[in-house]
């Protein structure tokens, strides 16, 4: 949620966002304009009348003269009638002003491109180098069903299309990327050189979580993942939701909180399985293990001071680069155009994988930077320097969904008698160097 004043000064620009994140048929940013300016004098009146009551509940005490008494009394009951007309106007106003504040996009970084949609996102760097192959690559779906490791057929006796059984070999290499991942992000040595690379001062180490995979609607509406609700399982008779991804149960950990300033930042690590109906995904991604309905994904969160919450982004996208390049896949970083953003991010980027078969490189990571957005919705806060009250700028992004990166590392690393090497850095693992 943006600040009202900050909607004030700054008009144009929100408007401009709305326009370019595709919101203007959701969002009337005059209107709201319109709602603030007739709350502004209710509130103010409101005050004033509740104010002047409490100046008449002391007279009253101490008056003993009746015929005075009763004029303040009289007095008092008609600002009494008066404040619940009041109330009633300012509860059906704010109703109004609240909906659509919610409803607003957070604006965008000057960093990120206007775009319609993401054939308008742009590749701002590549590394490593993409695989020649002497043979023609298979796609993970066969080479999962050759070496053992992948079944989607038996999975979709069981629980139907999208989900599937990791078996043998693929099992323990997920393992191995969760432990991987942990060794990394505990590193204060490795984290201080990325940071460093990121001109970010802070090399916390971040804290390893397995969050709940089931969270309230009216949380995850804080959180603004709740929409589009198509895509979210929902547990009705419980009335909970389960999670897309561990950032939607992360985030609101320090819900209702202020942070001392040397306390932050507060940097996590989540690992979960998520869920997703992947409703309107169709063709070749519906097969296999790319767009499925449940998987298991490390998540990184940050709670940090509103100076540093860009160089944080920064920080985290080196981050990611390093895990791919520990793996040692080929990738790009992709900026997101603001008609592909989502509606709580200031700034976007994607990392996207080379996948051989289907000879292009697909979204592997993501980078979400939101500000204060979300911590406005969650009342998250901390103390600045100067001791004033402030709300926490919060990162979130990907470390590794598990499924689509053991897509990249089977298709990338598959030999042409059907095998796949693991990568160096996963053999001390995983206790093997060769599936198949």
């Amino acid at each position: 949620m943006l600040d009202i004043n900050f909607i004030r000064k700054n008009l144009e620009l929100v408007k401009k966002t709305v326009v370019n994140k595709k919101f203007s048929n959701r969002v009337d940013v005059d209107r709201l304009l319109e709602l603030d300016a007739q709350l502004l004098p209710i509130k103010i009146e409101l005050n004033d009348v509740r104010q002047k009551r409490n100046e008449l509940d002391k007279k009253i005490k101490f008056t003993k003269v009746l015929k005075e008494r009763q004029q303040l009394i009289d007095e008092n009951t008609r600002l009494k009638t008066r404040l619940k007309s009041l109330e009633v106007d300012y509860v059906k106003l704010n109703e109004q002003f609240e909906k659509m504040m919610l409803l607003l996009p957070n604006v965008t970084s000057p960093k990120m491109p206007v775009g319609k949609d993401e054939s308008e996102n742009i590749s701002i760097r590549k590394w490593g180098t993409i695989p020649k192959f002497s043979f023609t690559p298979r796609n993970h779906v066969e080479l999962g069903k050759r070496l053992d490791i992948i079944d989607v057929e038996r999975s979709s006796e069981v629980s139907g299309a999208r989900f599937y059984y990791l078996k043998n070999e693929a099992v323990r290499m997920q393992f191995a990327i969760i432990q991987m991942v942990f060794e990394i992000l505990s590193d204060k040595t490795v984290l201080k050189r990325l940071a460093d690379t990121a001109k970010n001062p802070f090399s916390n180490a971040f804290i390893p979580v397995i969050p709940p995979v089931m969270i309230k609607p009216e949380i995850m509406k804080k959180m603004d993942r709740l929409d589009p609700i198509e895509e979210r399982y929902e547990l009705k008779k419980d009335d909970l939701i389960l999670v897309g991804s561990a950032e939607h149960t992360l985030g609101p950990m320090h819900m209702n909180e202020t942070f001392a300033y040397d306390d932050l930042p507060k940097r996590y690590i989540g690992y979960s399985t998520a869920f997703r109906r992947e409703a309107g995904s169709y063709g070749k991604d519906m097969q296999g293990i790319l767009r499925v309905h449940q998987f298991d994904k490390l998540e990184m969160e940050s709670f940090v001071p509103a100076e540093y919450g860009e160089v944080e982004q920064d920080f985290i996208v080196a981050i990611q680069e390093y895990l791919v390049q520990q793996l040692g896949l080929p990738y790009q970083v992709i900026q997101i155009c603001t008609g592909d953003t989502g509606k709580p991010d200031y700034n976007q980027y994607d990392i996207e994988c080379w996948i051989p078969s289907q000879n292009k490189y697909r979204e592997t990571h993501t980078s979400d930077y939101m500000t204060d957005y979300q911590s406005r919705r969650l009342n998250i806060r901390y103390f600045d320097k100067d001791k004033n009250k402030k709300f926490v700028h919060m990162n979130d992004a990907t470390a590794f969904a598990i499924s689509r990166i053991l897509i990249a590392i089977l298709e990338n690393f598959q030999q042409e008698d059907g095998s796949v090497l693991v990568p160096e850095v996963l053999q001390p693992l995983c206790g093997f160097k060769k599936i198949g």
